[in-house]
């Protein structure tokens, strides 16, 4: 799969699945034995993508207990990262499966889930402000993954997740 997630960041979902195959070490057939499809394979890449993303995020809380708004900023960073490596999935699977489909709004609610938790703890502990609706950080950040579109993106998501941060943090209890 992560073969597959490399040459659909580097070249697109419809690079051919021959080029795929090639890439993981395996013949055509074995991986149609286990992807009968390019959408099973999209399907499958894209749910570990989101996986990936999304697990771990107690760990990076206890990580910095002091800091927890350091993690959420990390995590902001890697999600816009994520979102600039997936662009093409993401419209692949909604082509597919629709875009009200019930995997497009698992992998949302997981986002979400993994956004307010890094949230809470960072209120909690007094370094962000308690007034964030979860709901508008998510729709910031949403805009913040529209730059990563365009070349200089990295550079410019940086600055623009420290600029949200910048705001997160102003009136915190903790300042």
């Amino acid at each position: 799969m992560s073969a597959a997630a490399q040459l659909f960041t580097d070249r697109g979902v419809d690079v051919p699945l021959e080029d795929v195959a090639r890439q993981a070490g395996v013949g055509i057939g074995t991986l149609y034995r286990h992807f009968p499809t390019r959408d099973a394979l999209i399907e499958a890449v894209y749910r570990h993508e989101v996986e990936t993303l999304c697990s771990g995020i107690d760990e990076r809380i206890v990580a910095d207990t002091e800091h927890p708004d350091r993690a959420l900023e990390a995590w902001m960073g890697d999600l816009a990262a994520y979102v600039a490596r997936k662009r093409g999935m993401a419209m692949a699977l909604k082509a597919v499966l629709g875009a009200d489909s019930a995997l497009l709004t698992e992998s949302h609610n997981r986002i979400s889930s993994a956004l307010g938790q890094l949230l809470d703890a960072a209120v909690a502990a007094g370094t962000v402000r308690a007034d964030v609706d979860p709901n508008d950080l998510m729709r910031a950040v949403g805009g913040i993954c529209m730059a990563t579109d365009t070349p200089g993106w990295r550079d410019r998501t940086g600055r623009l997740v420290g600029l949200l941060m910048d705001g997160l943090r102003y009136g915190a209890s903790g300042s």
